[in-house]
């Protein structure tokens, strides 16, 4: 899906990505930005290597080329940890700071796994309301009618 929207934002100009639509982190790049950032925050807490970008990383990379070949690099990294993740790591407890205010906090690491695609699901879906706003159409976004994921029979 990120491959997808990538490709349709990457139809814009610039003016009409960085357009602010009155979406929560307001532009299409400035989202795209964002869902780069929360990605790149989990699994840095996951790997045990931090990011260090300031919280909400709206403004990471400001030009789109950059943005696009940054987001495919991790989603391959996180493809990658997703295929190492063990049934121990999965049942025991993430210990990280919080990157919005530098508390320390722990939850059982399932929950953070969970986190990682819930909130990428998340602003995809305002993507996908914000490209359609653009004239760009996504398309069918839920999972089972994606190509490739559930087999027809008759």
């Amino acid at each position: 899906m990120n491959e997808r929207l990538y490709a349709l934002a990457g139809e814009l100009n610039d003016v009409e990505r960085k357009r602010d639509r009155g979406a929560f982190f307001g532009s299409i790049h400035r989202t795209l930005n964002h869902l780069l950032w929360g990605d790149r925050i989990w699994l840095g807490r996951f790997a045990g290597k931090p990011c260090d970008v300031a919280p909400y990383g709206a403004d990471m990379f400001d030009e789109f080329e950059r943005l696009s070949r940054e987001g495919e690099m991790t989603d391959t990294a996180i493809l990658t940890w997703s295929g190492d993740v063990t049934e121990a790591w999965l049942a025991s407890t993430l210990d990280y700071r919080a990157a919005s205010d530098g508390r320390r906090r722990q939850l059982p690491a399932w929950i953070a796994a969970v986190h990682l695609y819930q909130h990428a699901t998340h602003h995809r879906g305002q993507l996908t309301t914000l490209l359609k706003q653009a004239g760009k159409d996504p398309g069918i976004t839920d999972l089972p009618y994606l190509p490739g994921i559930v087999r027809v029979l008759d």
